[in-house]
């Protein structure tokens, strides 16, 4: 069984013990992550991450509330914020304590249901995450529609050229590249510039993954990026919000 086999059958589990809910969206107001991605400049997601298949445990003892107030003072556009306990180490809370911090949040797990989709309105989630490389294009484009009727953004996830012509014509709005492969979990710092031409004008983007240091967030946004999601860099770093506004080029920043 590969890591994503294993993913999708807990994923399934999960799913099957939530509720439907059809109305709970469109009572709901919620910043919009669309709108925070189209700022000036480059924008930065920032993510609260404690632990990944690919490196292990990387904050065991953060602080969800502190860190996205930090990312909040930091500058951040977005905040991202992982819900999946067994891979990632999320905890109950995790997602309001997020949405508290002010700017919009992104939930980010294998979301595969409309249950699930329910669930991030309930929770305070402006956006999910959808990754094409786990969904057929007929499931991709029920999600999205479930999305829009609960008044959330998605950002739709994809790793190869064939993902971004599945993801555009399942009618994305904003499309990320993941510098991760999902089935082997390395890292290709250059897939995202690579393949950033492919991603039809009028559609969002952000690159995903291995961003580190200033010069990989200019080389994002030379390419021509929207908005740059950070994790690793930011979770363990002692002080995120001033390593934050390093990240962004702020004047007089120190990490």
């Amino acid at each position: 069984m590969t890591f994503l086999d294993e993913v999708i059958a807990v994923k399934k589990r999960e799913a099957a013990a939530l509720p439907k809910d059809t109305h709970f969206g469109a009572r709901t107001s919620r910043p919009s992550f669309d709108q925070a991605l189209r700022g000036r400049g480059l924008s930065v997601v920032a993510e609260i991450k404690r632990r990944s298949p690919s490196k292990g445990v990387l904050a065991p003892s953060l602080n969800a509330a502190e860190v996205a107030r930090a990312y909040a003072d930091g500058g951040a556009s977005a905040i991202s914020c992982l819900t999946d306990r067994e891979f990632f180490g999320a905890r109950t809370g995790d997602i309001g304590d997020a949405c508290a911090a002010g700017p919009p949040v992104l939930r980010k797990d294998f979301i595969i249901d409309e249950r699930q989709v329910s669930e991030s309105a309930r929770l305070g989630a402006s956006a999910i995450l959808l990754i094409v490389r786990i969904l057929r294009a007929k499931e991709l484009a029920s999600l999205l529609g479930t999305a829009r009727d609960f008044g959330l953004d998605a950002l739709v996830e994809v790793h190869d050229e064939a993902e971004i012509d599945t993801a555009v014509g399942a009618g994305a709005a904003i499309i990320g590249v993941n510098n991760r492969d999902l089935g082997t979990l390395a890292v290709d710092p250059d897939r995202a510039r690579r393949l950033r031409p492919r991603i039809p004008d009028g559609v969002l983007t952000v690159a995903e993954s291995g961003v580190r240091t200033r010069a990989d967030v200019e080389r994002i946004e030379d390419a021509g990026f929207d908005a740059v999601l950070i994790g690793e860099a930011l979770a363990t770093h002692a002080d995120p919000a001033a390593h934050l506004r390093e990240l962004r080029g702020e004047r007089g920043a120190r990490s």
